[in-house]
């Protein structure tokens, strides 16, 4: 187990902030350690939301997490919206900043999805190349988020777990690791996920996640519609005593129950960190 070569502090256990579950956390309070925003939903907006995210970020630490960087396109940087993202960082004292390794668009065109990078020599310097850049600009390092996917590029020469293991150290980034993409994505691919897990460097993780998915048979979508499965659990176990521990987070954000259910999903997490750190000692 290893610590995070950015001293981030282990938050516990958190959840999304999502607007059905405002007034039960301005009201009741909740024993929870942290929650992530989602960025897109806050950069372009004012009044009651931003009032009520002012409230919440009184009481709990909060981290931020985006759809939009689209760290791996070829579109110019967009400037204008990292000024907005570091302004919502500083409004909220965000513990850190974090995106996906993807791209979402083309020519000025988002297409709201996080769309596969190729694996290749060239895109894997594209891609540090331009995090350098946005690190330089927000002053802070960016934590970037291994995505599901669903289909792969023929001309890649490198498996993704080697492909994320150098972009982070070769971009000297951080990364979210997502313990239910690495189960959708071995599903849908026919590789091992504890080959992808052992290949991390725990020392660039500073975060998890934790969400439901389908199962279509054929194939599985990462749709954070559900009750975490015992697979991932599992994998999130071996994860803990691969890397150590580090701020865990359940996404739920489709079908999404009242807050108490889902605050009762990941404080199961919490049964899963002791038992791997007591089996560690």
């Amino acid at each position: 187990m290893t610590e995070n070569r950015w001293n981030f502090p282990d938050l516990g256990l958190g959840v999304g902030l999502r607007t059905p579950h405002y007034a039960h956390i301005l009201s009741e309070r909740p024993d929870i350690g942290f929650f992530e925003v989602l960025t897109e939903n806050y950069l372009d907006t004012g009044g009651r939301p931003l009032y009520l995210l002012d409230q919440i970020a009184e009481h709990y630490p909060m981290v931020m997490h985006g759809v939009s960087m689209s760290i791996g396109s070829t579109d110019e940087i967009d400037f204008d919206y990292l000024n907005k993202v570091k302004a919502l960082a500083a409004r909220t004292g965000a513990l850190w900043i974090s995106d996906h390794i993807c791209w979402t668009g083309v020519l000025g065109r988002n297409t709201h999805d996080l769309l596969p990078l190729p694996y290749t020599e060239e895109s894997l310097q594209h891609s540090v190349d331009r995090i350098k850049v946005v690190q330089d600009y927000i002053e802070r390092p960016l934590v970037l988020e291994n995505p599901s996917t669903y289909l792969e590029f023929a001309d890649s020469d490198m498996s993704e777990w080697e492909f994320v293991a150098r972009l982070a150290e070769e971009a000297d980034c951080g990364l979210l690791f997502d313990v239910n993409n690495v189960y959708v994505s071995a599903f849908n691919h026919g590789f091992d996920p504890v080959e992808y897990i052992d290949a991390i460097p725990g020392d660039r993780v500073c975060q998890y996640h934790l969400a439901g998915h389908t199962n279509k048979g054929t194939h599985i979508i990462d749709t954070h519609n559900d009750h975490v499965l015992d697979p991932v659990w599992e994998l999130f176990g071996h994860t803990i005593r691969r890397v150590g521990l580090r701020a865990t987070l359940l996404e739920w954000d489709a079908d999404i129950p009242p807050f108490e259910i889902v605050h009762q999903e990941v404080l199961k997490a919490d049964d899963w960190r002791h038992q791997e750190v007591a089996d560690v000692a």
